[in-house]
């Protein structure tokens, strides 16, 4: 599943697929072509049955700037003139911002995968910026791996540009109300240190080193036994929309499901795998 396609480059590492953003000029912001691309590649990395976890990085020292403003002001000049709706000047319809759309795994967003419910883990290895839809992006992913000198922050409080790719929806339930509502309305700087503290990353490493940890981290989960991880997984995202006793009926019908992997795993472990924490 090897591909360069411009701003967005797919390597396979075994069962491990990386998706990187490589626009340098702008800090790897997300115009809508962009969009459309990382949509594809991870509907692509989904569908790979080789495929276990994703890694999701910016090339050239950031993870993504956000909205690229300057397609946005070029934007504005053709609604001047126009009557048509953003949603035609930016090449997507509206059933791809999910209005109206039941398509699965999900539509496409304005910075592309953000609507998408995946099957399979993503992580964010995170350099530099990580603000405004980069940081939504970044949220989108299940796991954040942030170097010591990256950052994450709502910038586009200043210009009056929207949350409109999960930033509302998926901050204050990673990070809690009153957490979220600081980063949201003030748009401040929040530093690898912070992140780290309220939980809006899970792992900080060294300058340079957030790919190459995102990746190590990316090989222990393919390593899992995949079943009972991806069920687990589904049921953590589903339970957001239930009460208590269907939460609890979902997970049972997902682990049930898993019972034979389970039990594979208790023959292991009474042969003396897997003992005193070895993974």
């Amino acid at each position: 599943m090897d591909a360069m396609n411009d701003s967005v480059e797919t390597r396979a590492h075994g069962d491990v697929t990386v998706v990187t953003l490589c626009r340098v000029d702008v800090r790897n912001a997300v115009d809508a072509a962009t969009a459309r691309k990382l949509y594809e590649a991870f509907l692509a990395f989904d569908a790979d049955p080789v495929a276990r976890v994703a890694v999701f990085h910016g090339a050239h020292g950031h993870f993504c700037a956000g909205w690229d403003l300057q397609a946005g002001a070029r934007l504005a000049q053709q609604l001047e003139s126009a009557t048509a709706h953003p949603f035609d000047a930016l090449n997507f319809s509206p059933s791809d911002y999910g209005v109206g759309a039941s398509a699965s795994p999900g539509p496409a967003g304005p910075m592309g995968p953000s609507r998408l419910m995946l099957s399979k883990p993503v992580i964010a290895a995170i350099s530099g910026a990580a603000v405004a839809g980069g940081m939504e992006l970044a949220l989108w992913c299940d796991m954040r791996v942030m170097e010591a000198d990256a950052y994450f922050g709502v910038f586009c409080r200043r210009f009056g540009v929207p949350l409109i790719d999960g930033g509302t929806v998926r901050l204050p339930r990673l990070i809690g109300l009153g957490h979220a509502m600081d980063l949201i309305l003030t748009g401040r700087k929040v530093e690898a240190a912070e992140a780290l503290q309220m939980g809006l990353c899970n792992r900080v490493v060294p300058p340079g080193e957030a790919l190459s940890a995102a990746i190590t981290l990316a090989e222990q989960l393919a390593g899992f036994p995949q079943q009972t991880m991806l069920a687990d997984r589904a049921s953590t995202y589903a339970q957001w929309d239930l009460d208590l006793p269907n939460a609890l009926h979902q997970e049972w019908q997902r682990g049930k499901a898993c019972i034979g992997e389970g039990l594979e795993g208790a023959t292991r472990f009474a042969s003396g795998g897997g003992r005193h924490g070895k993974f």
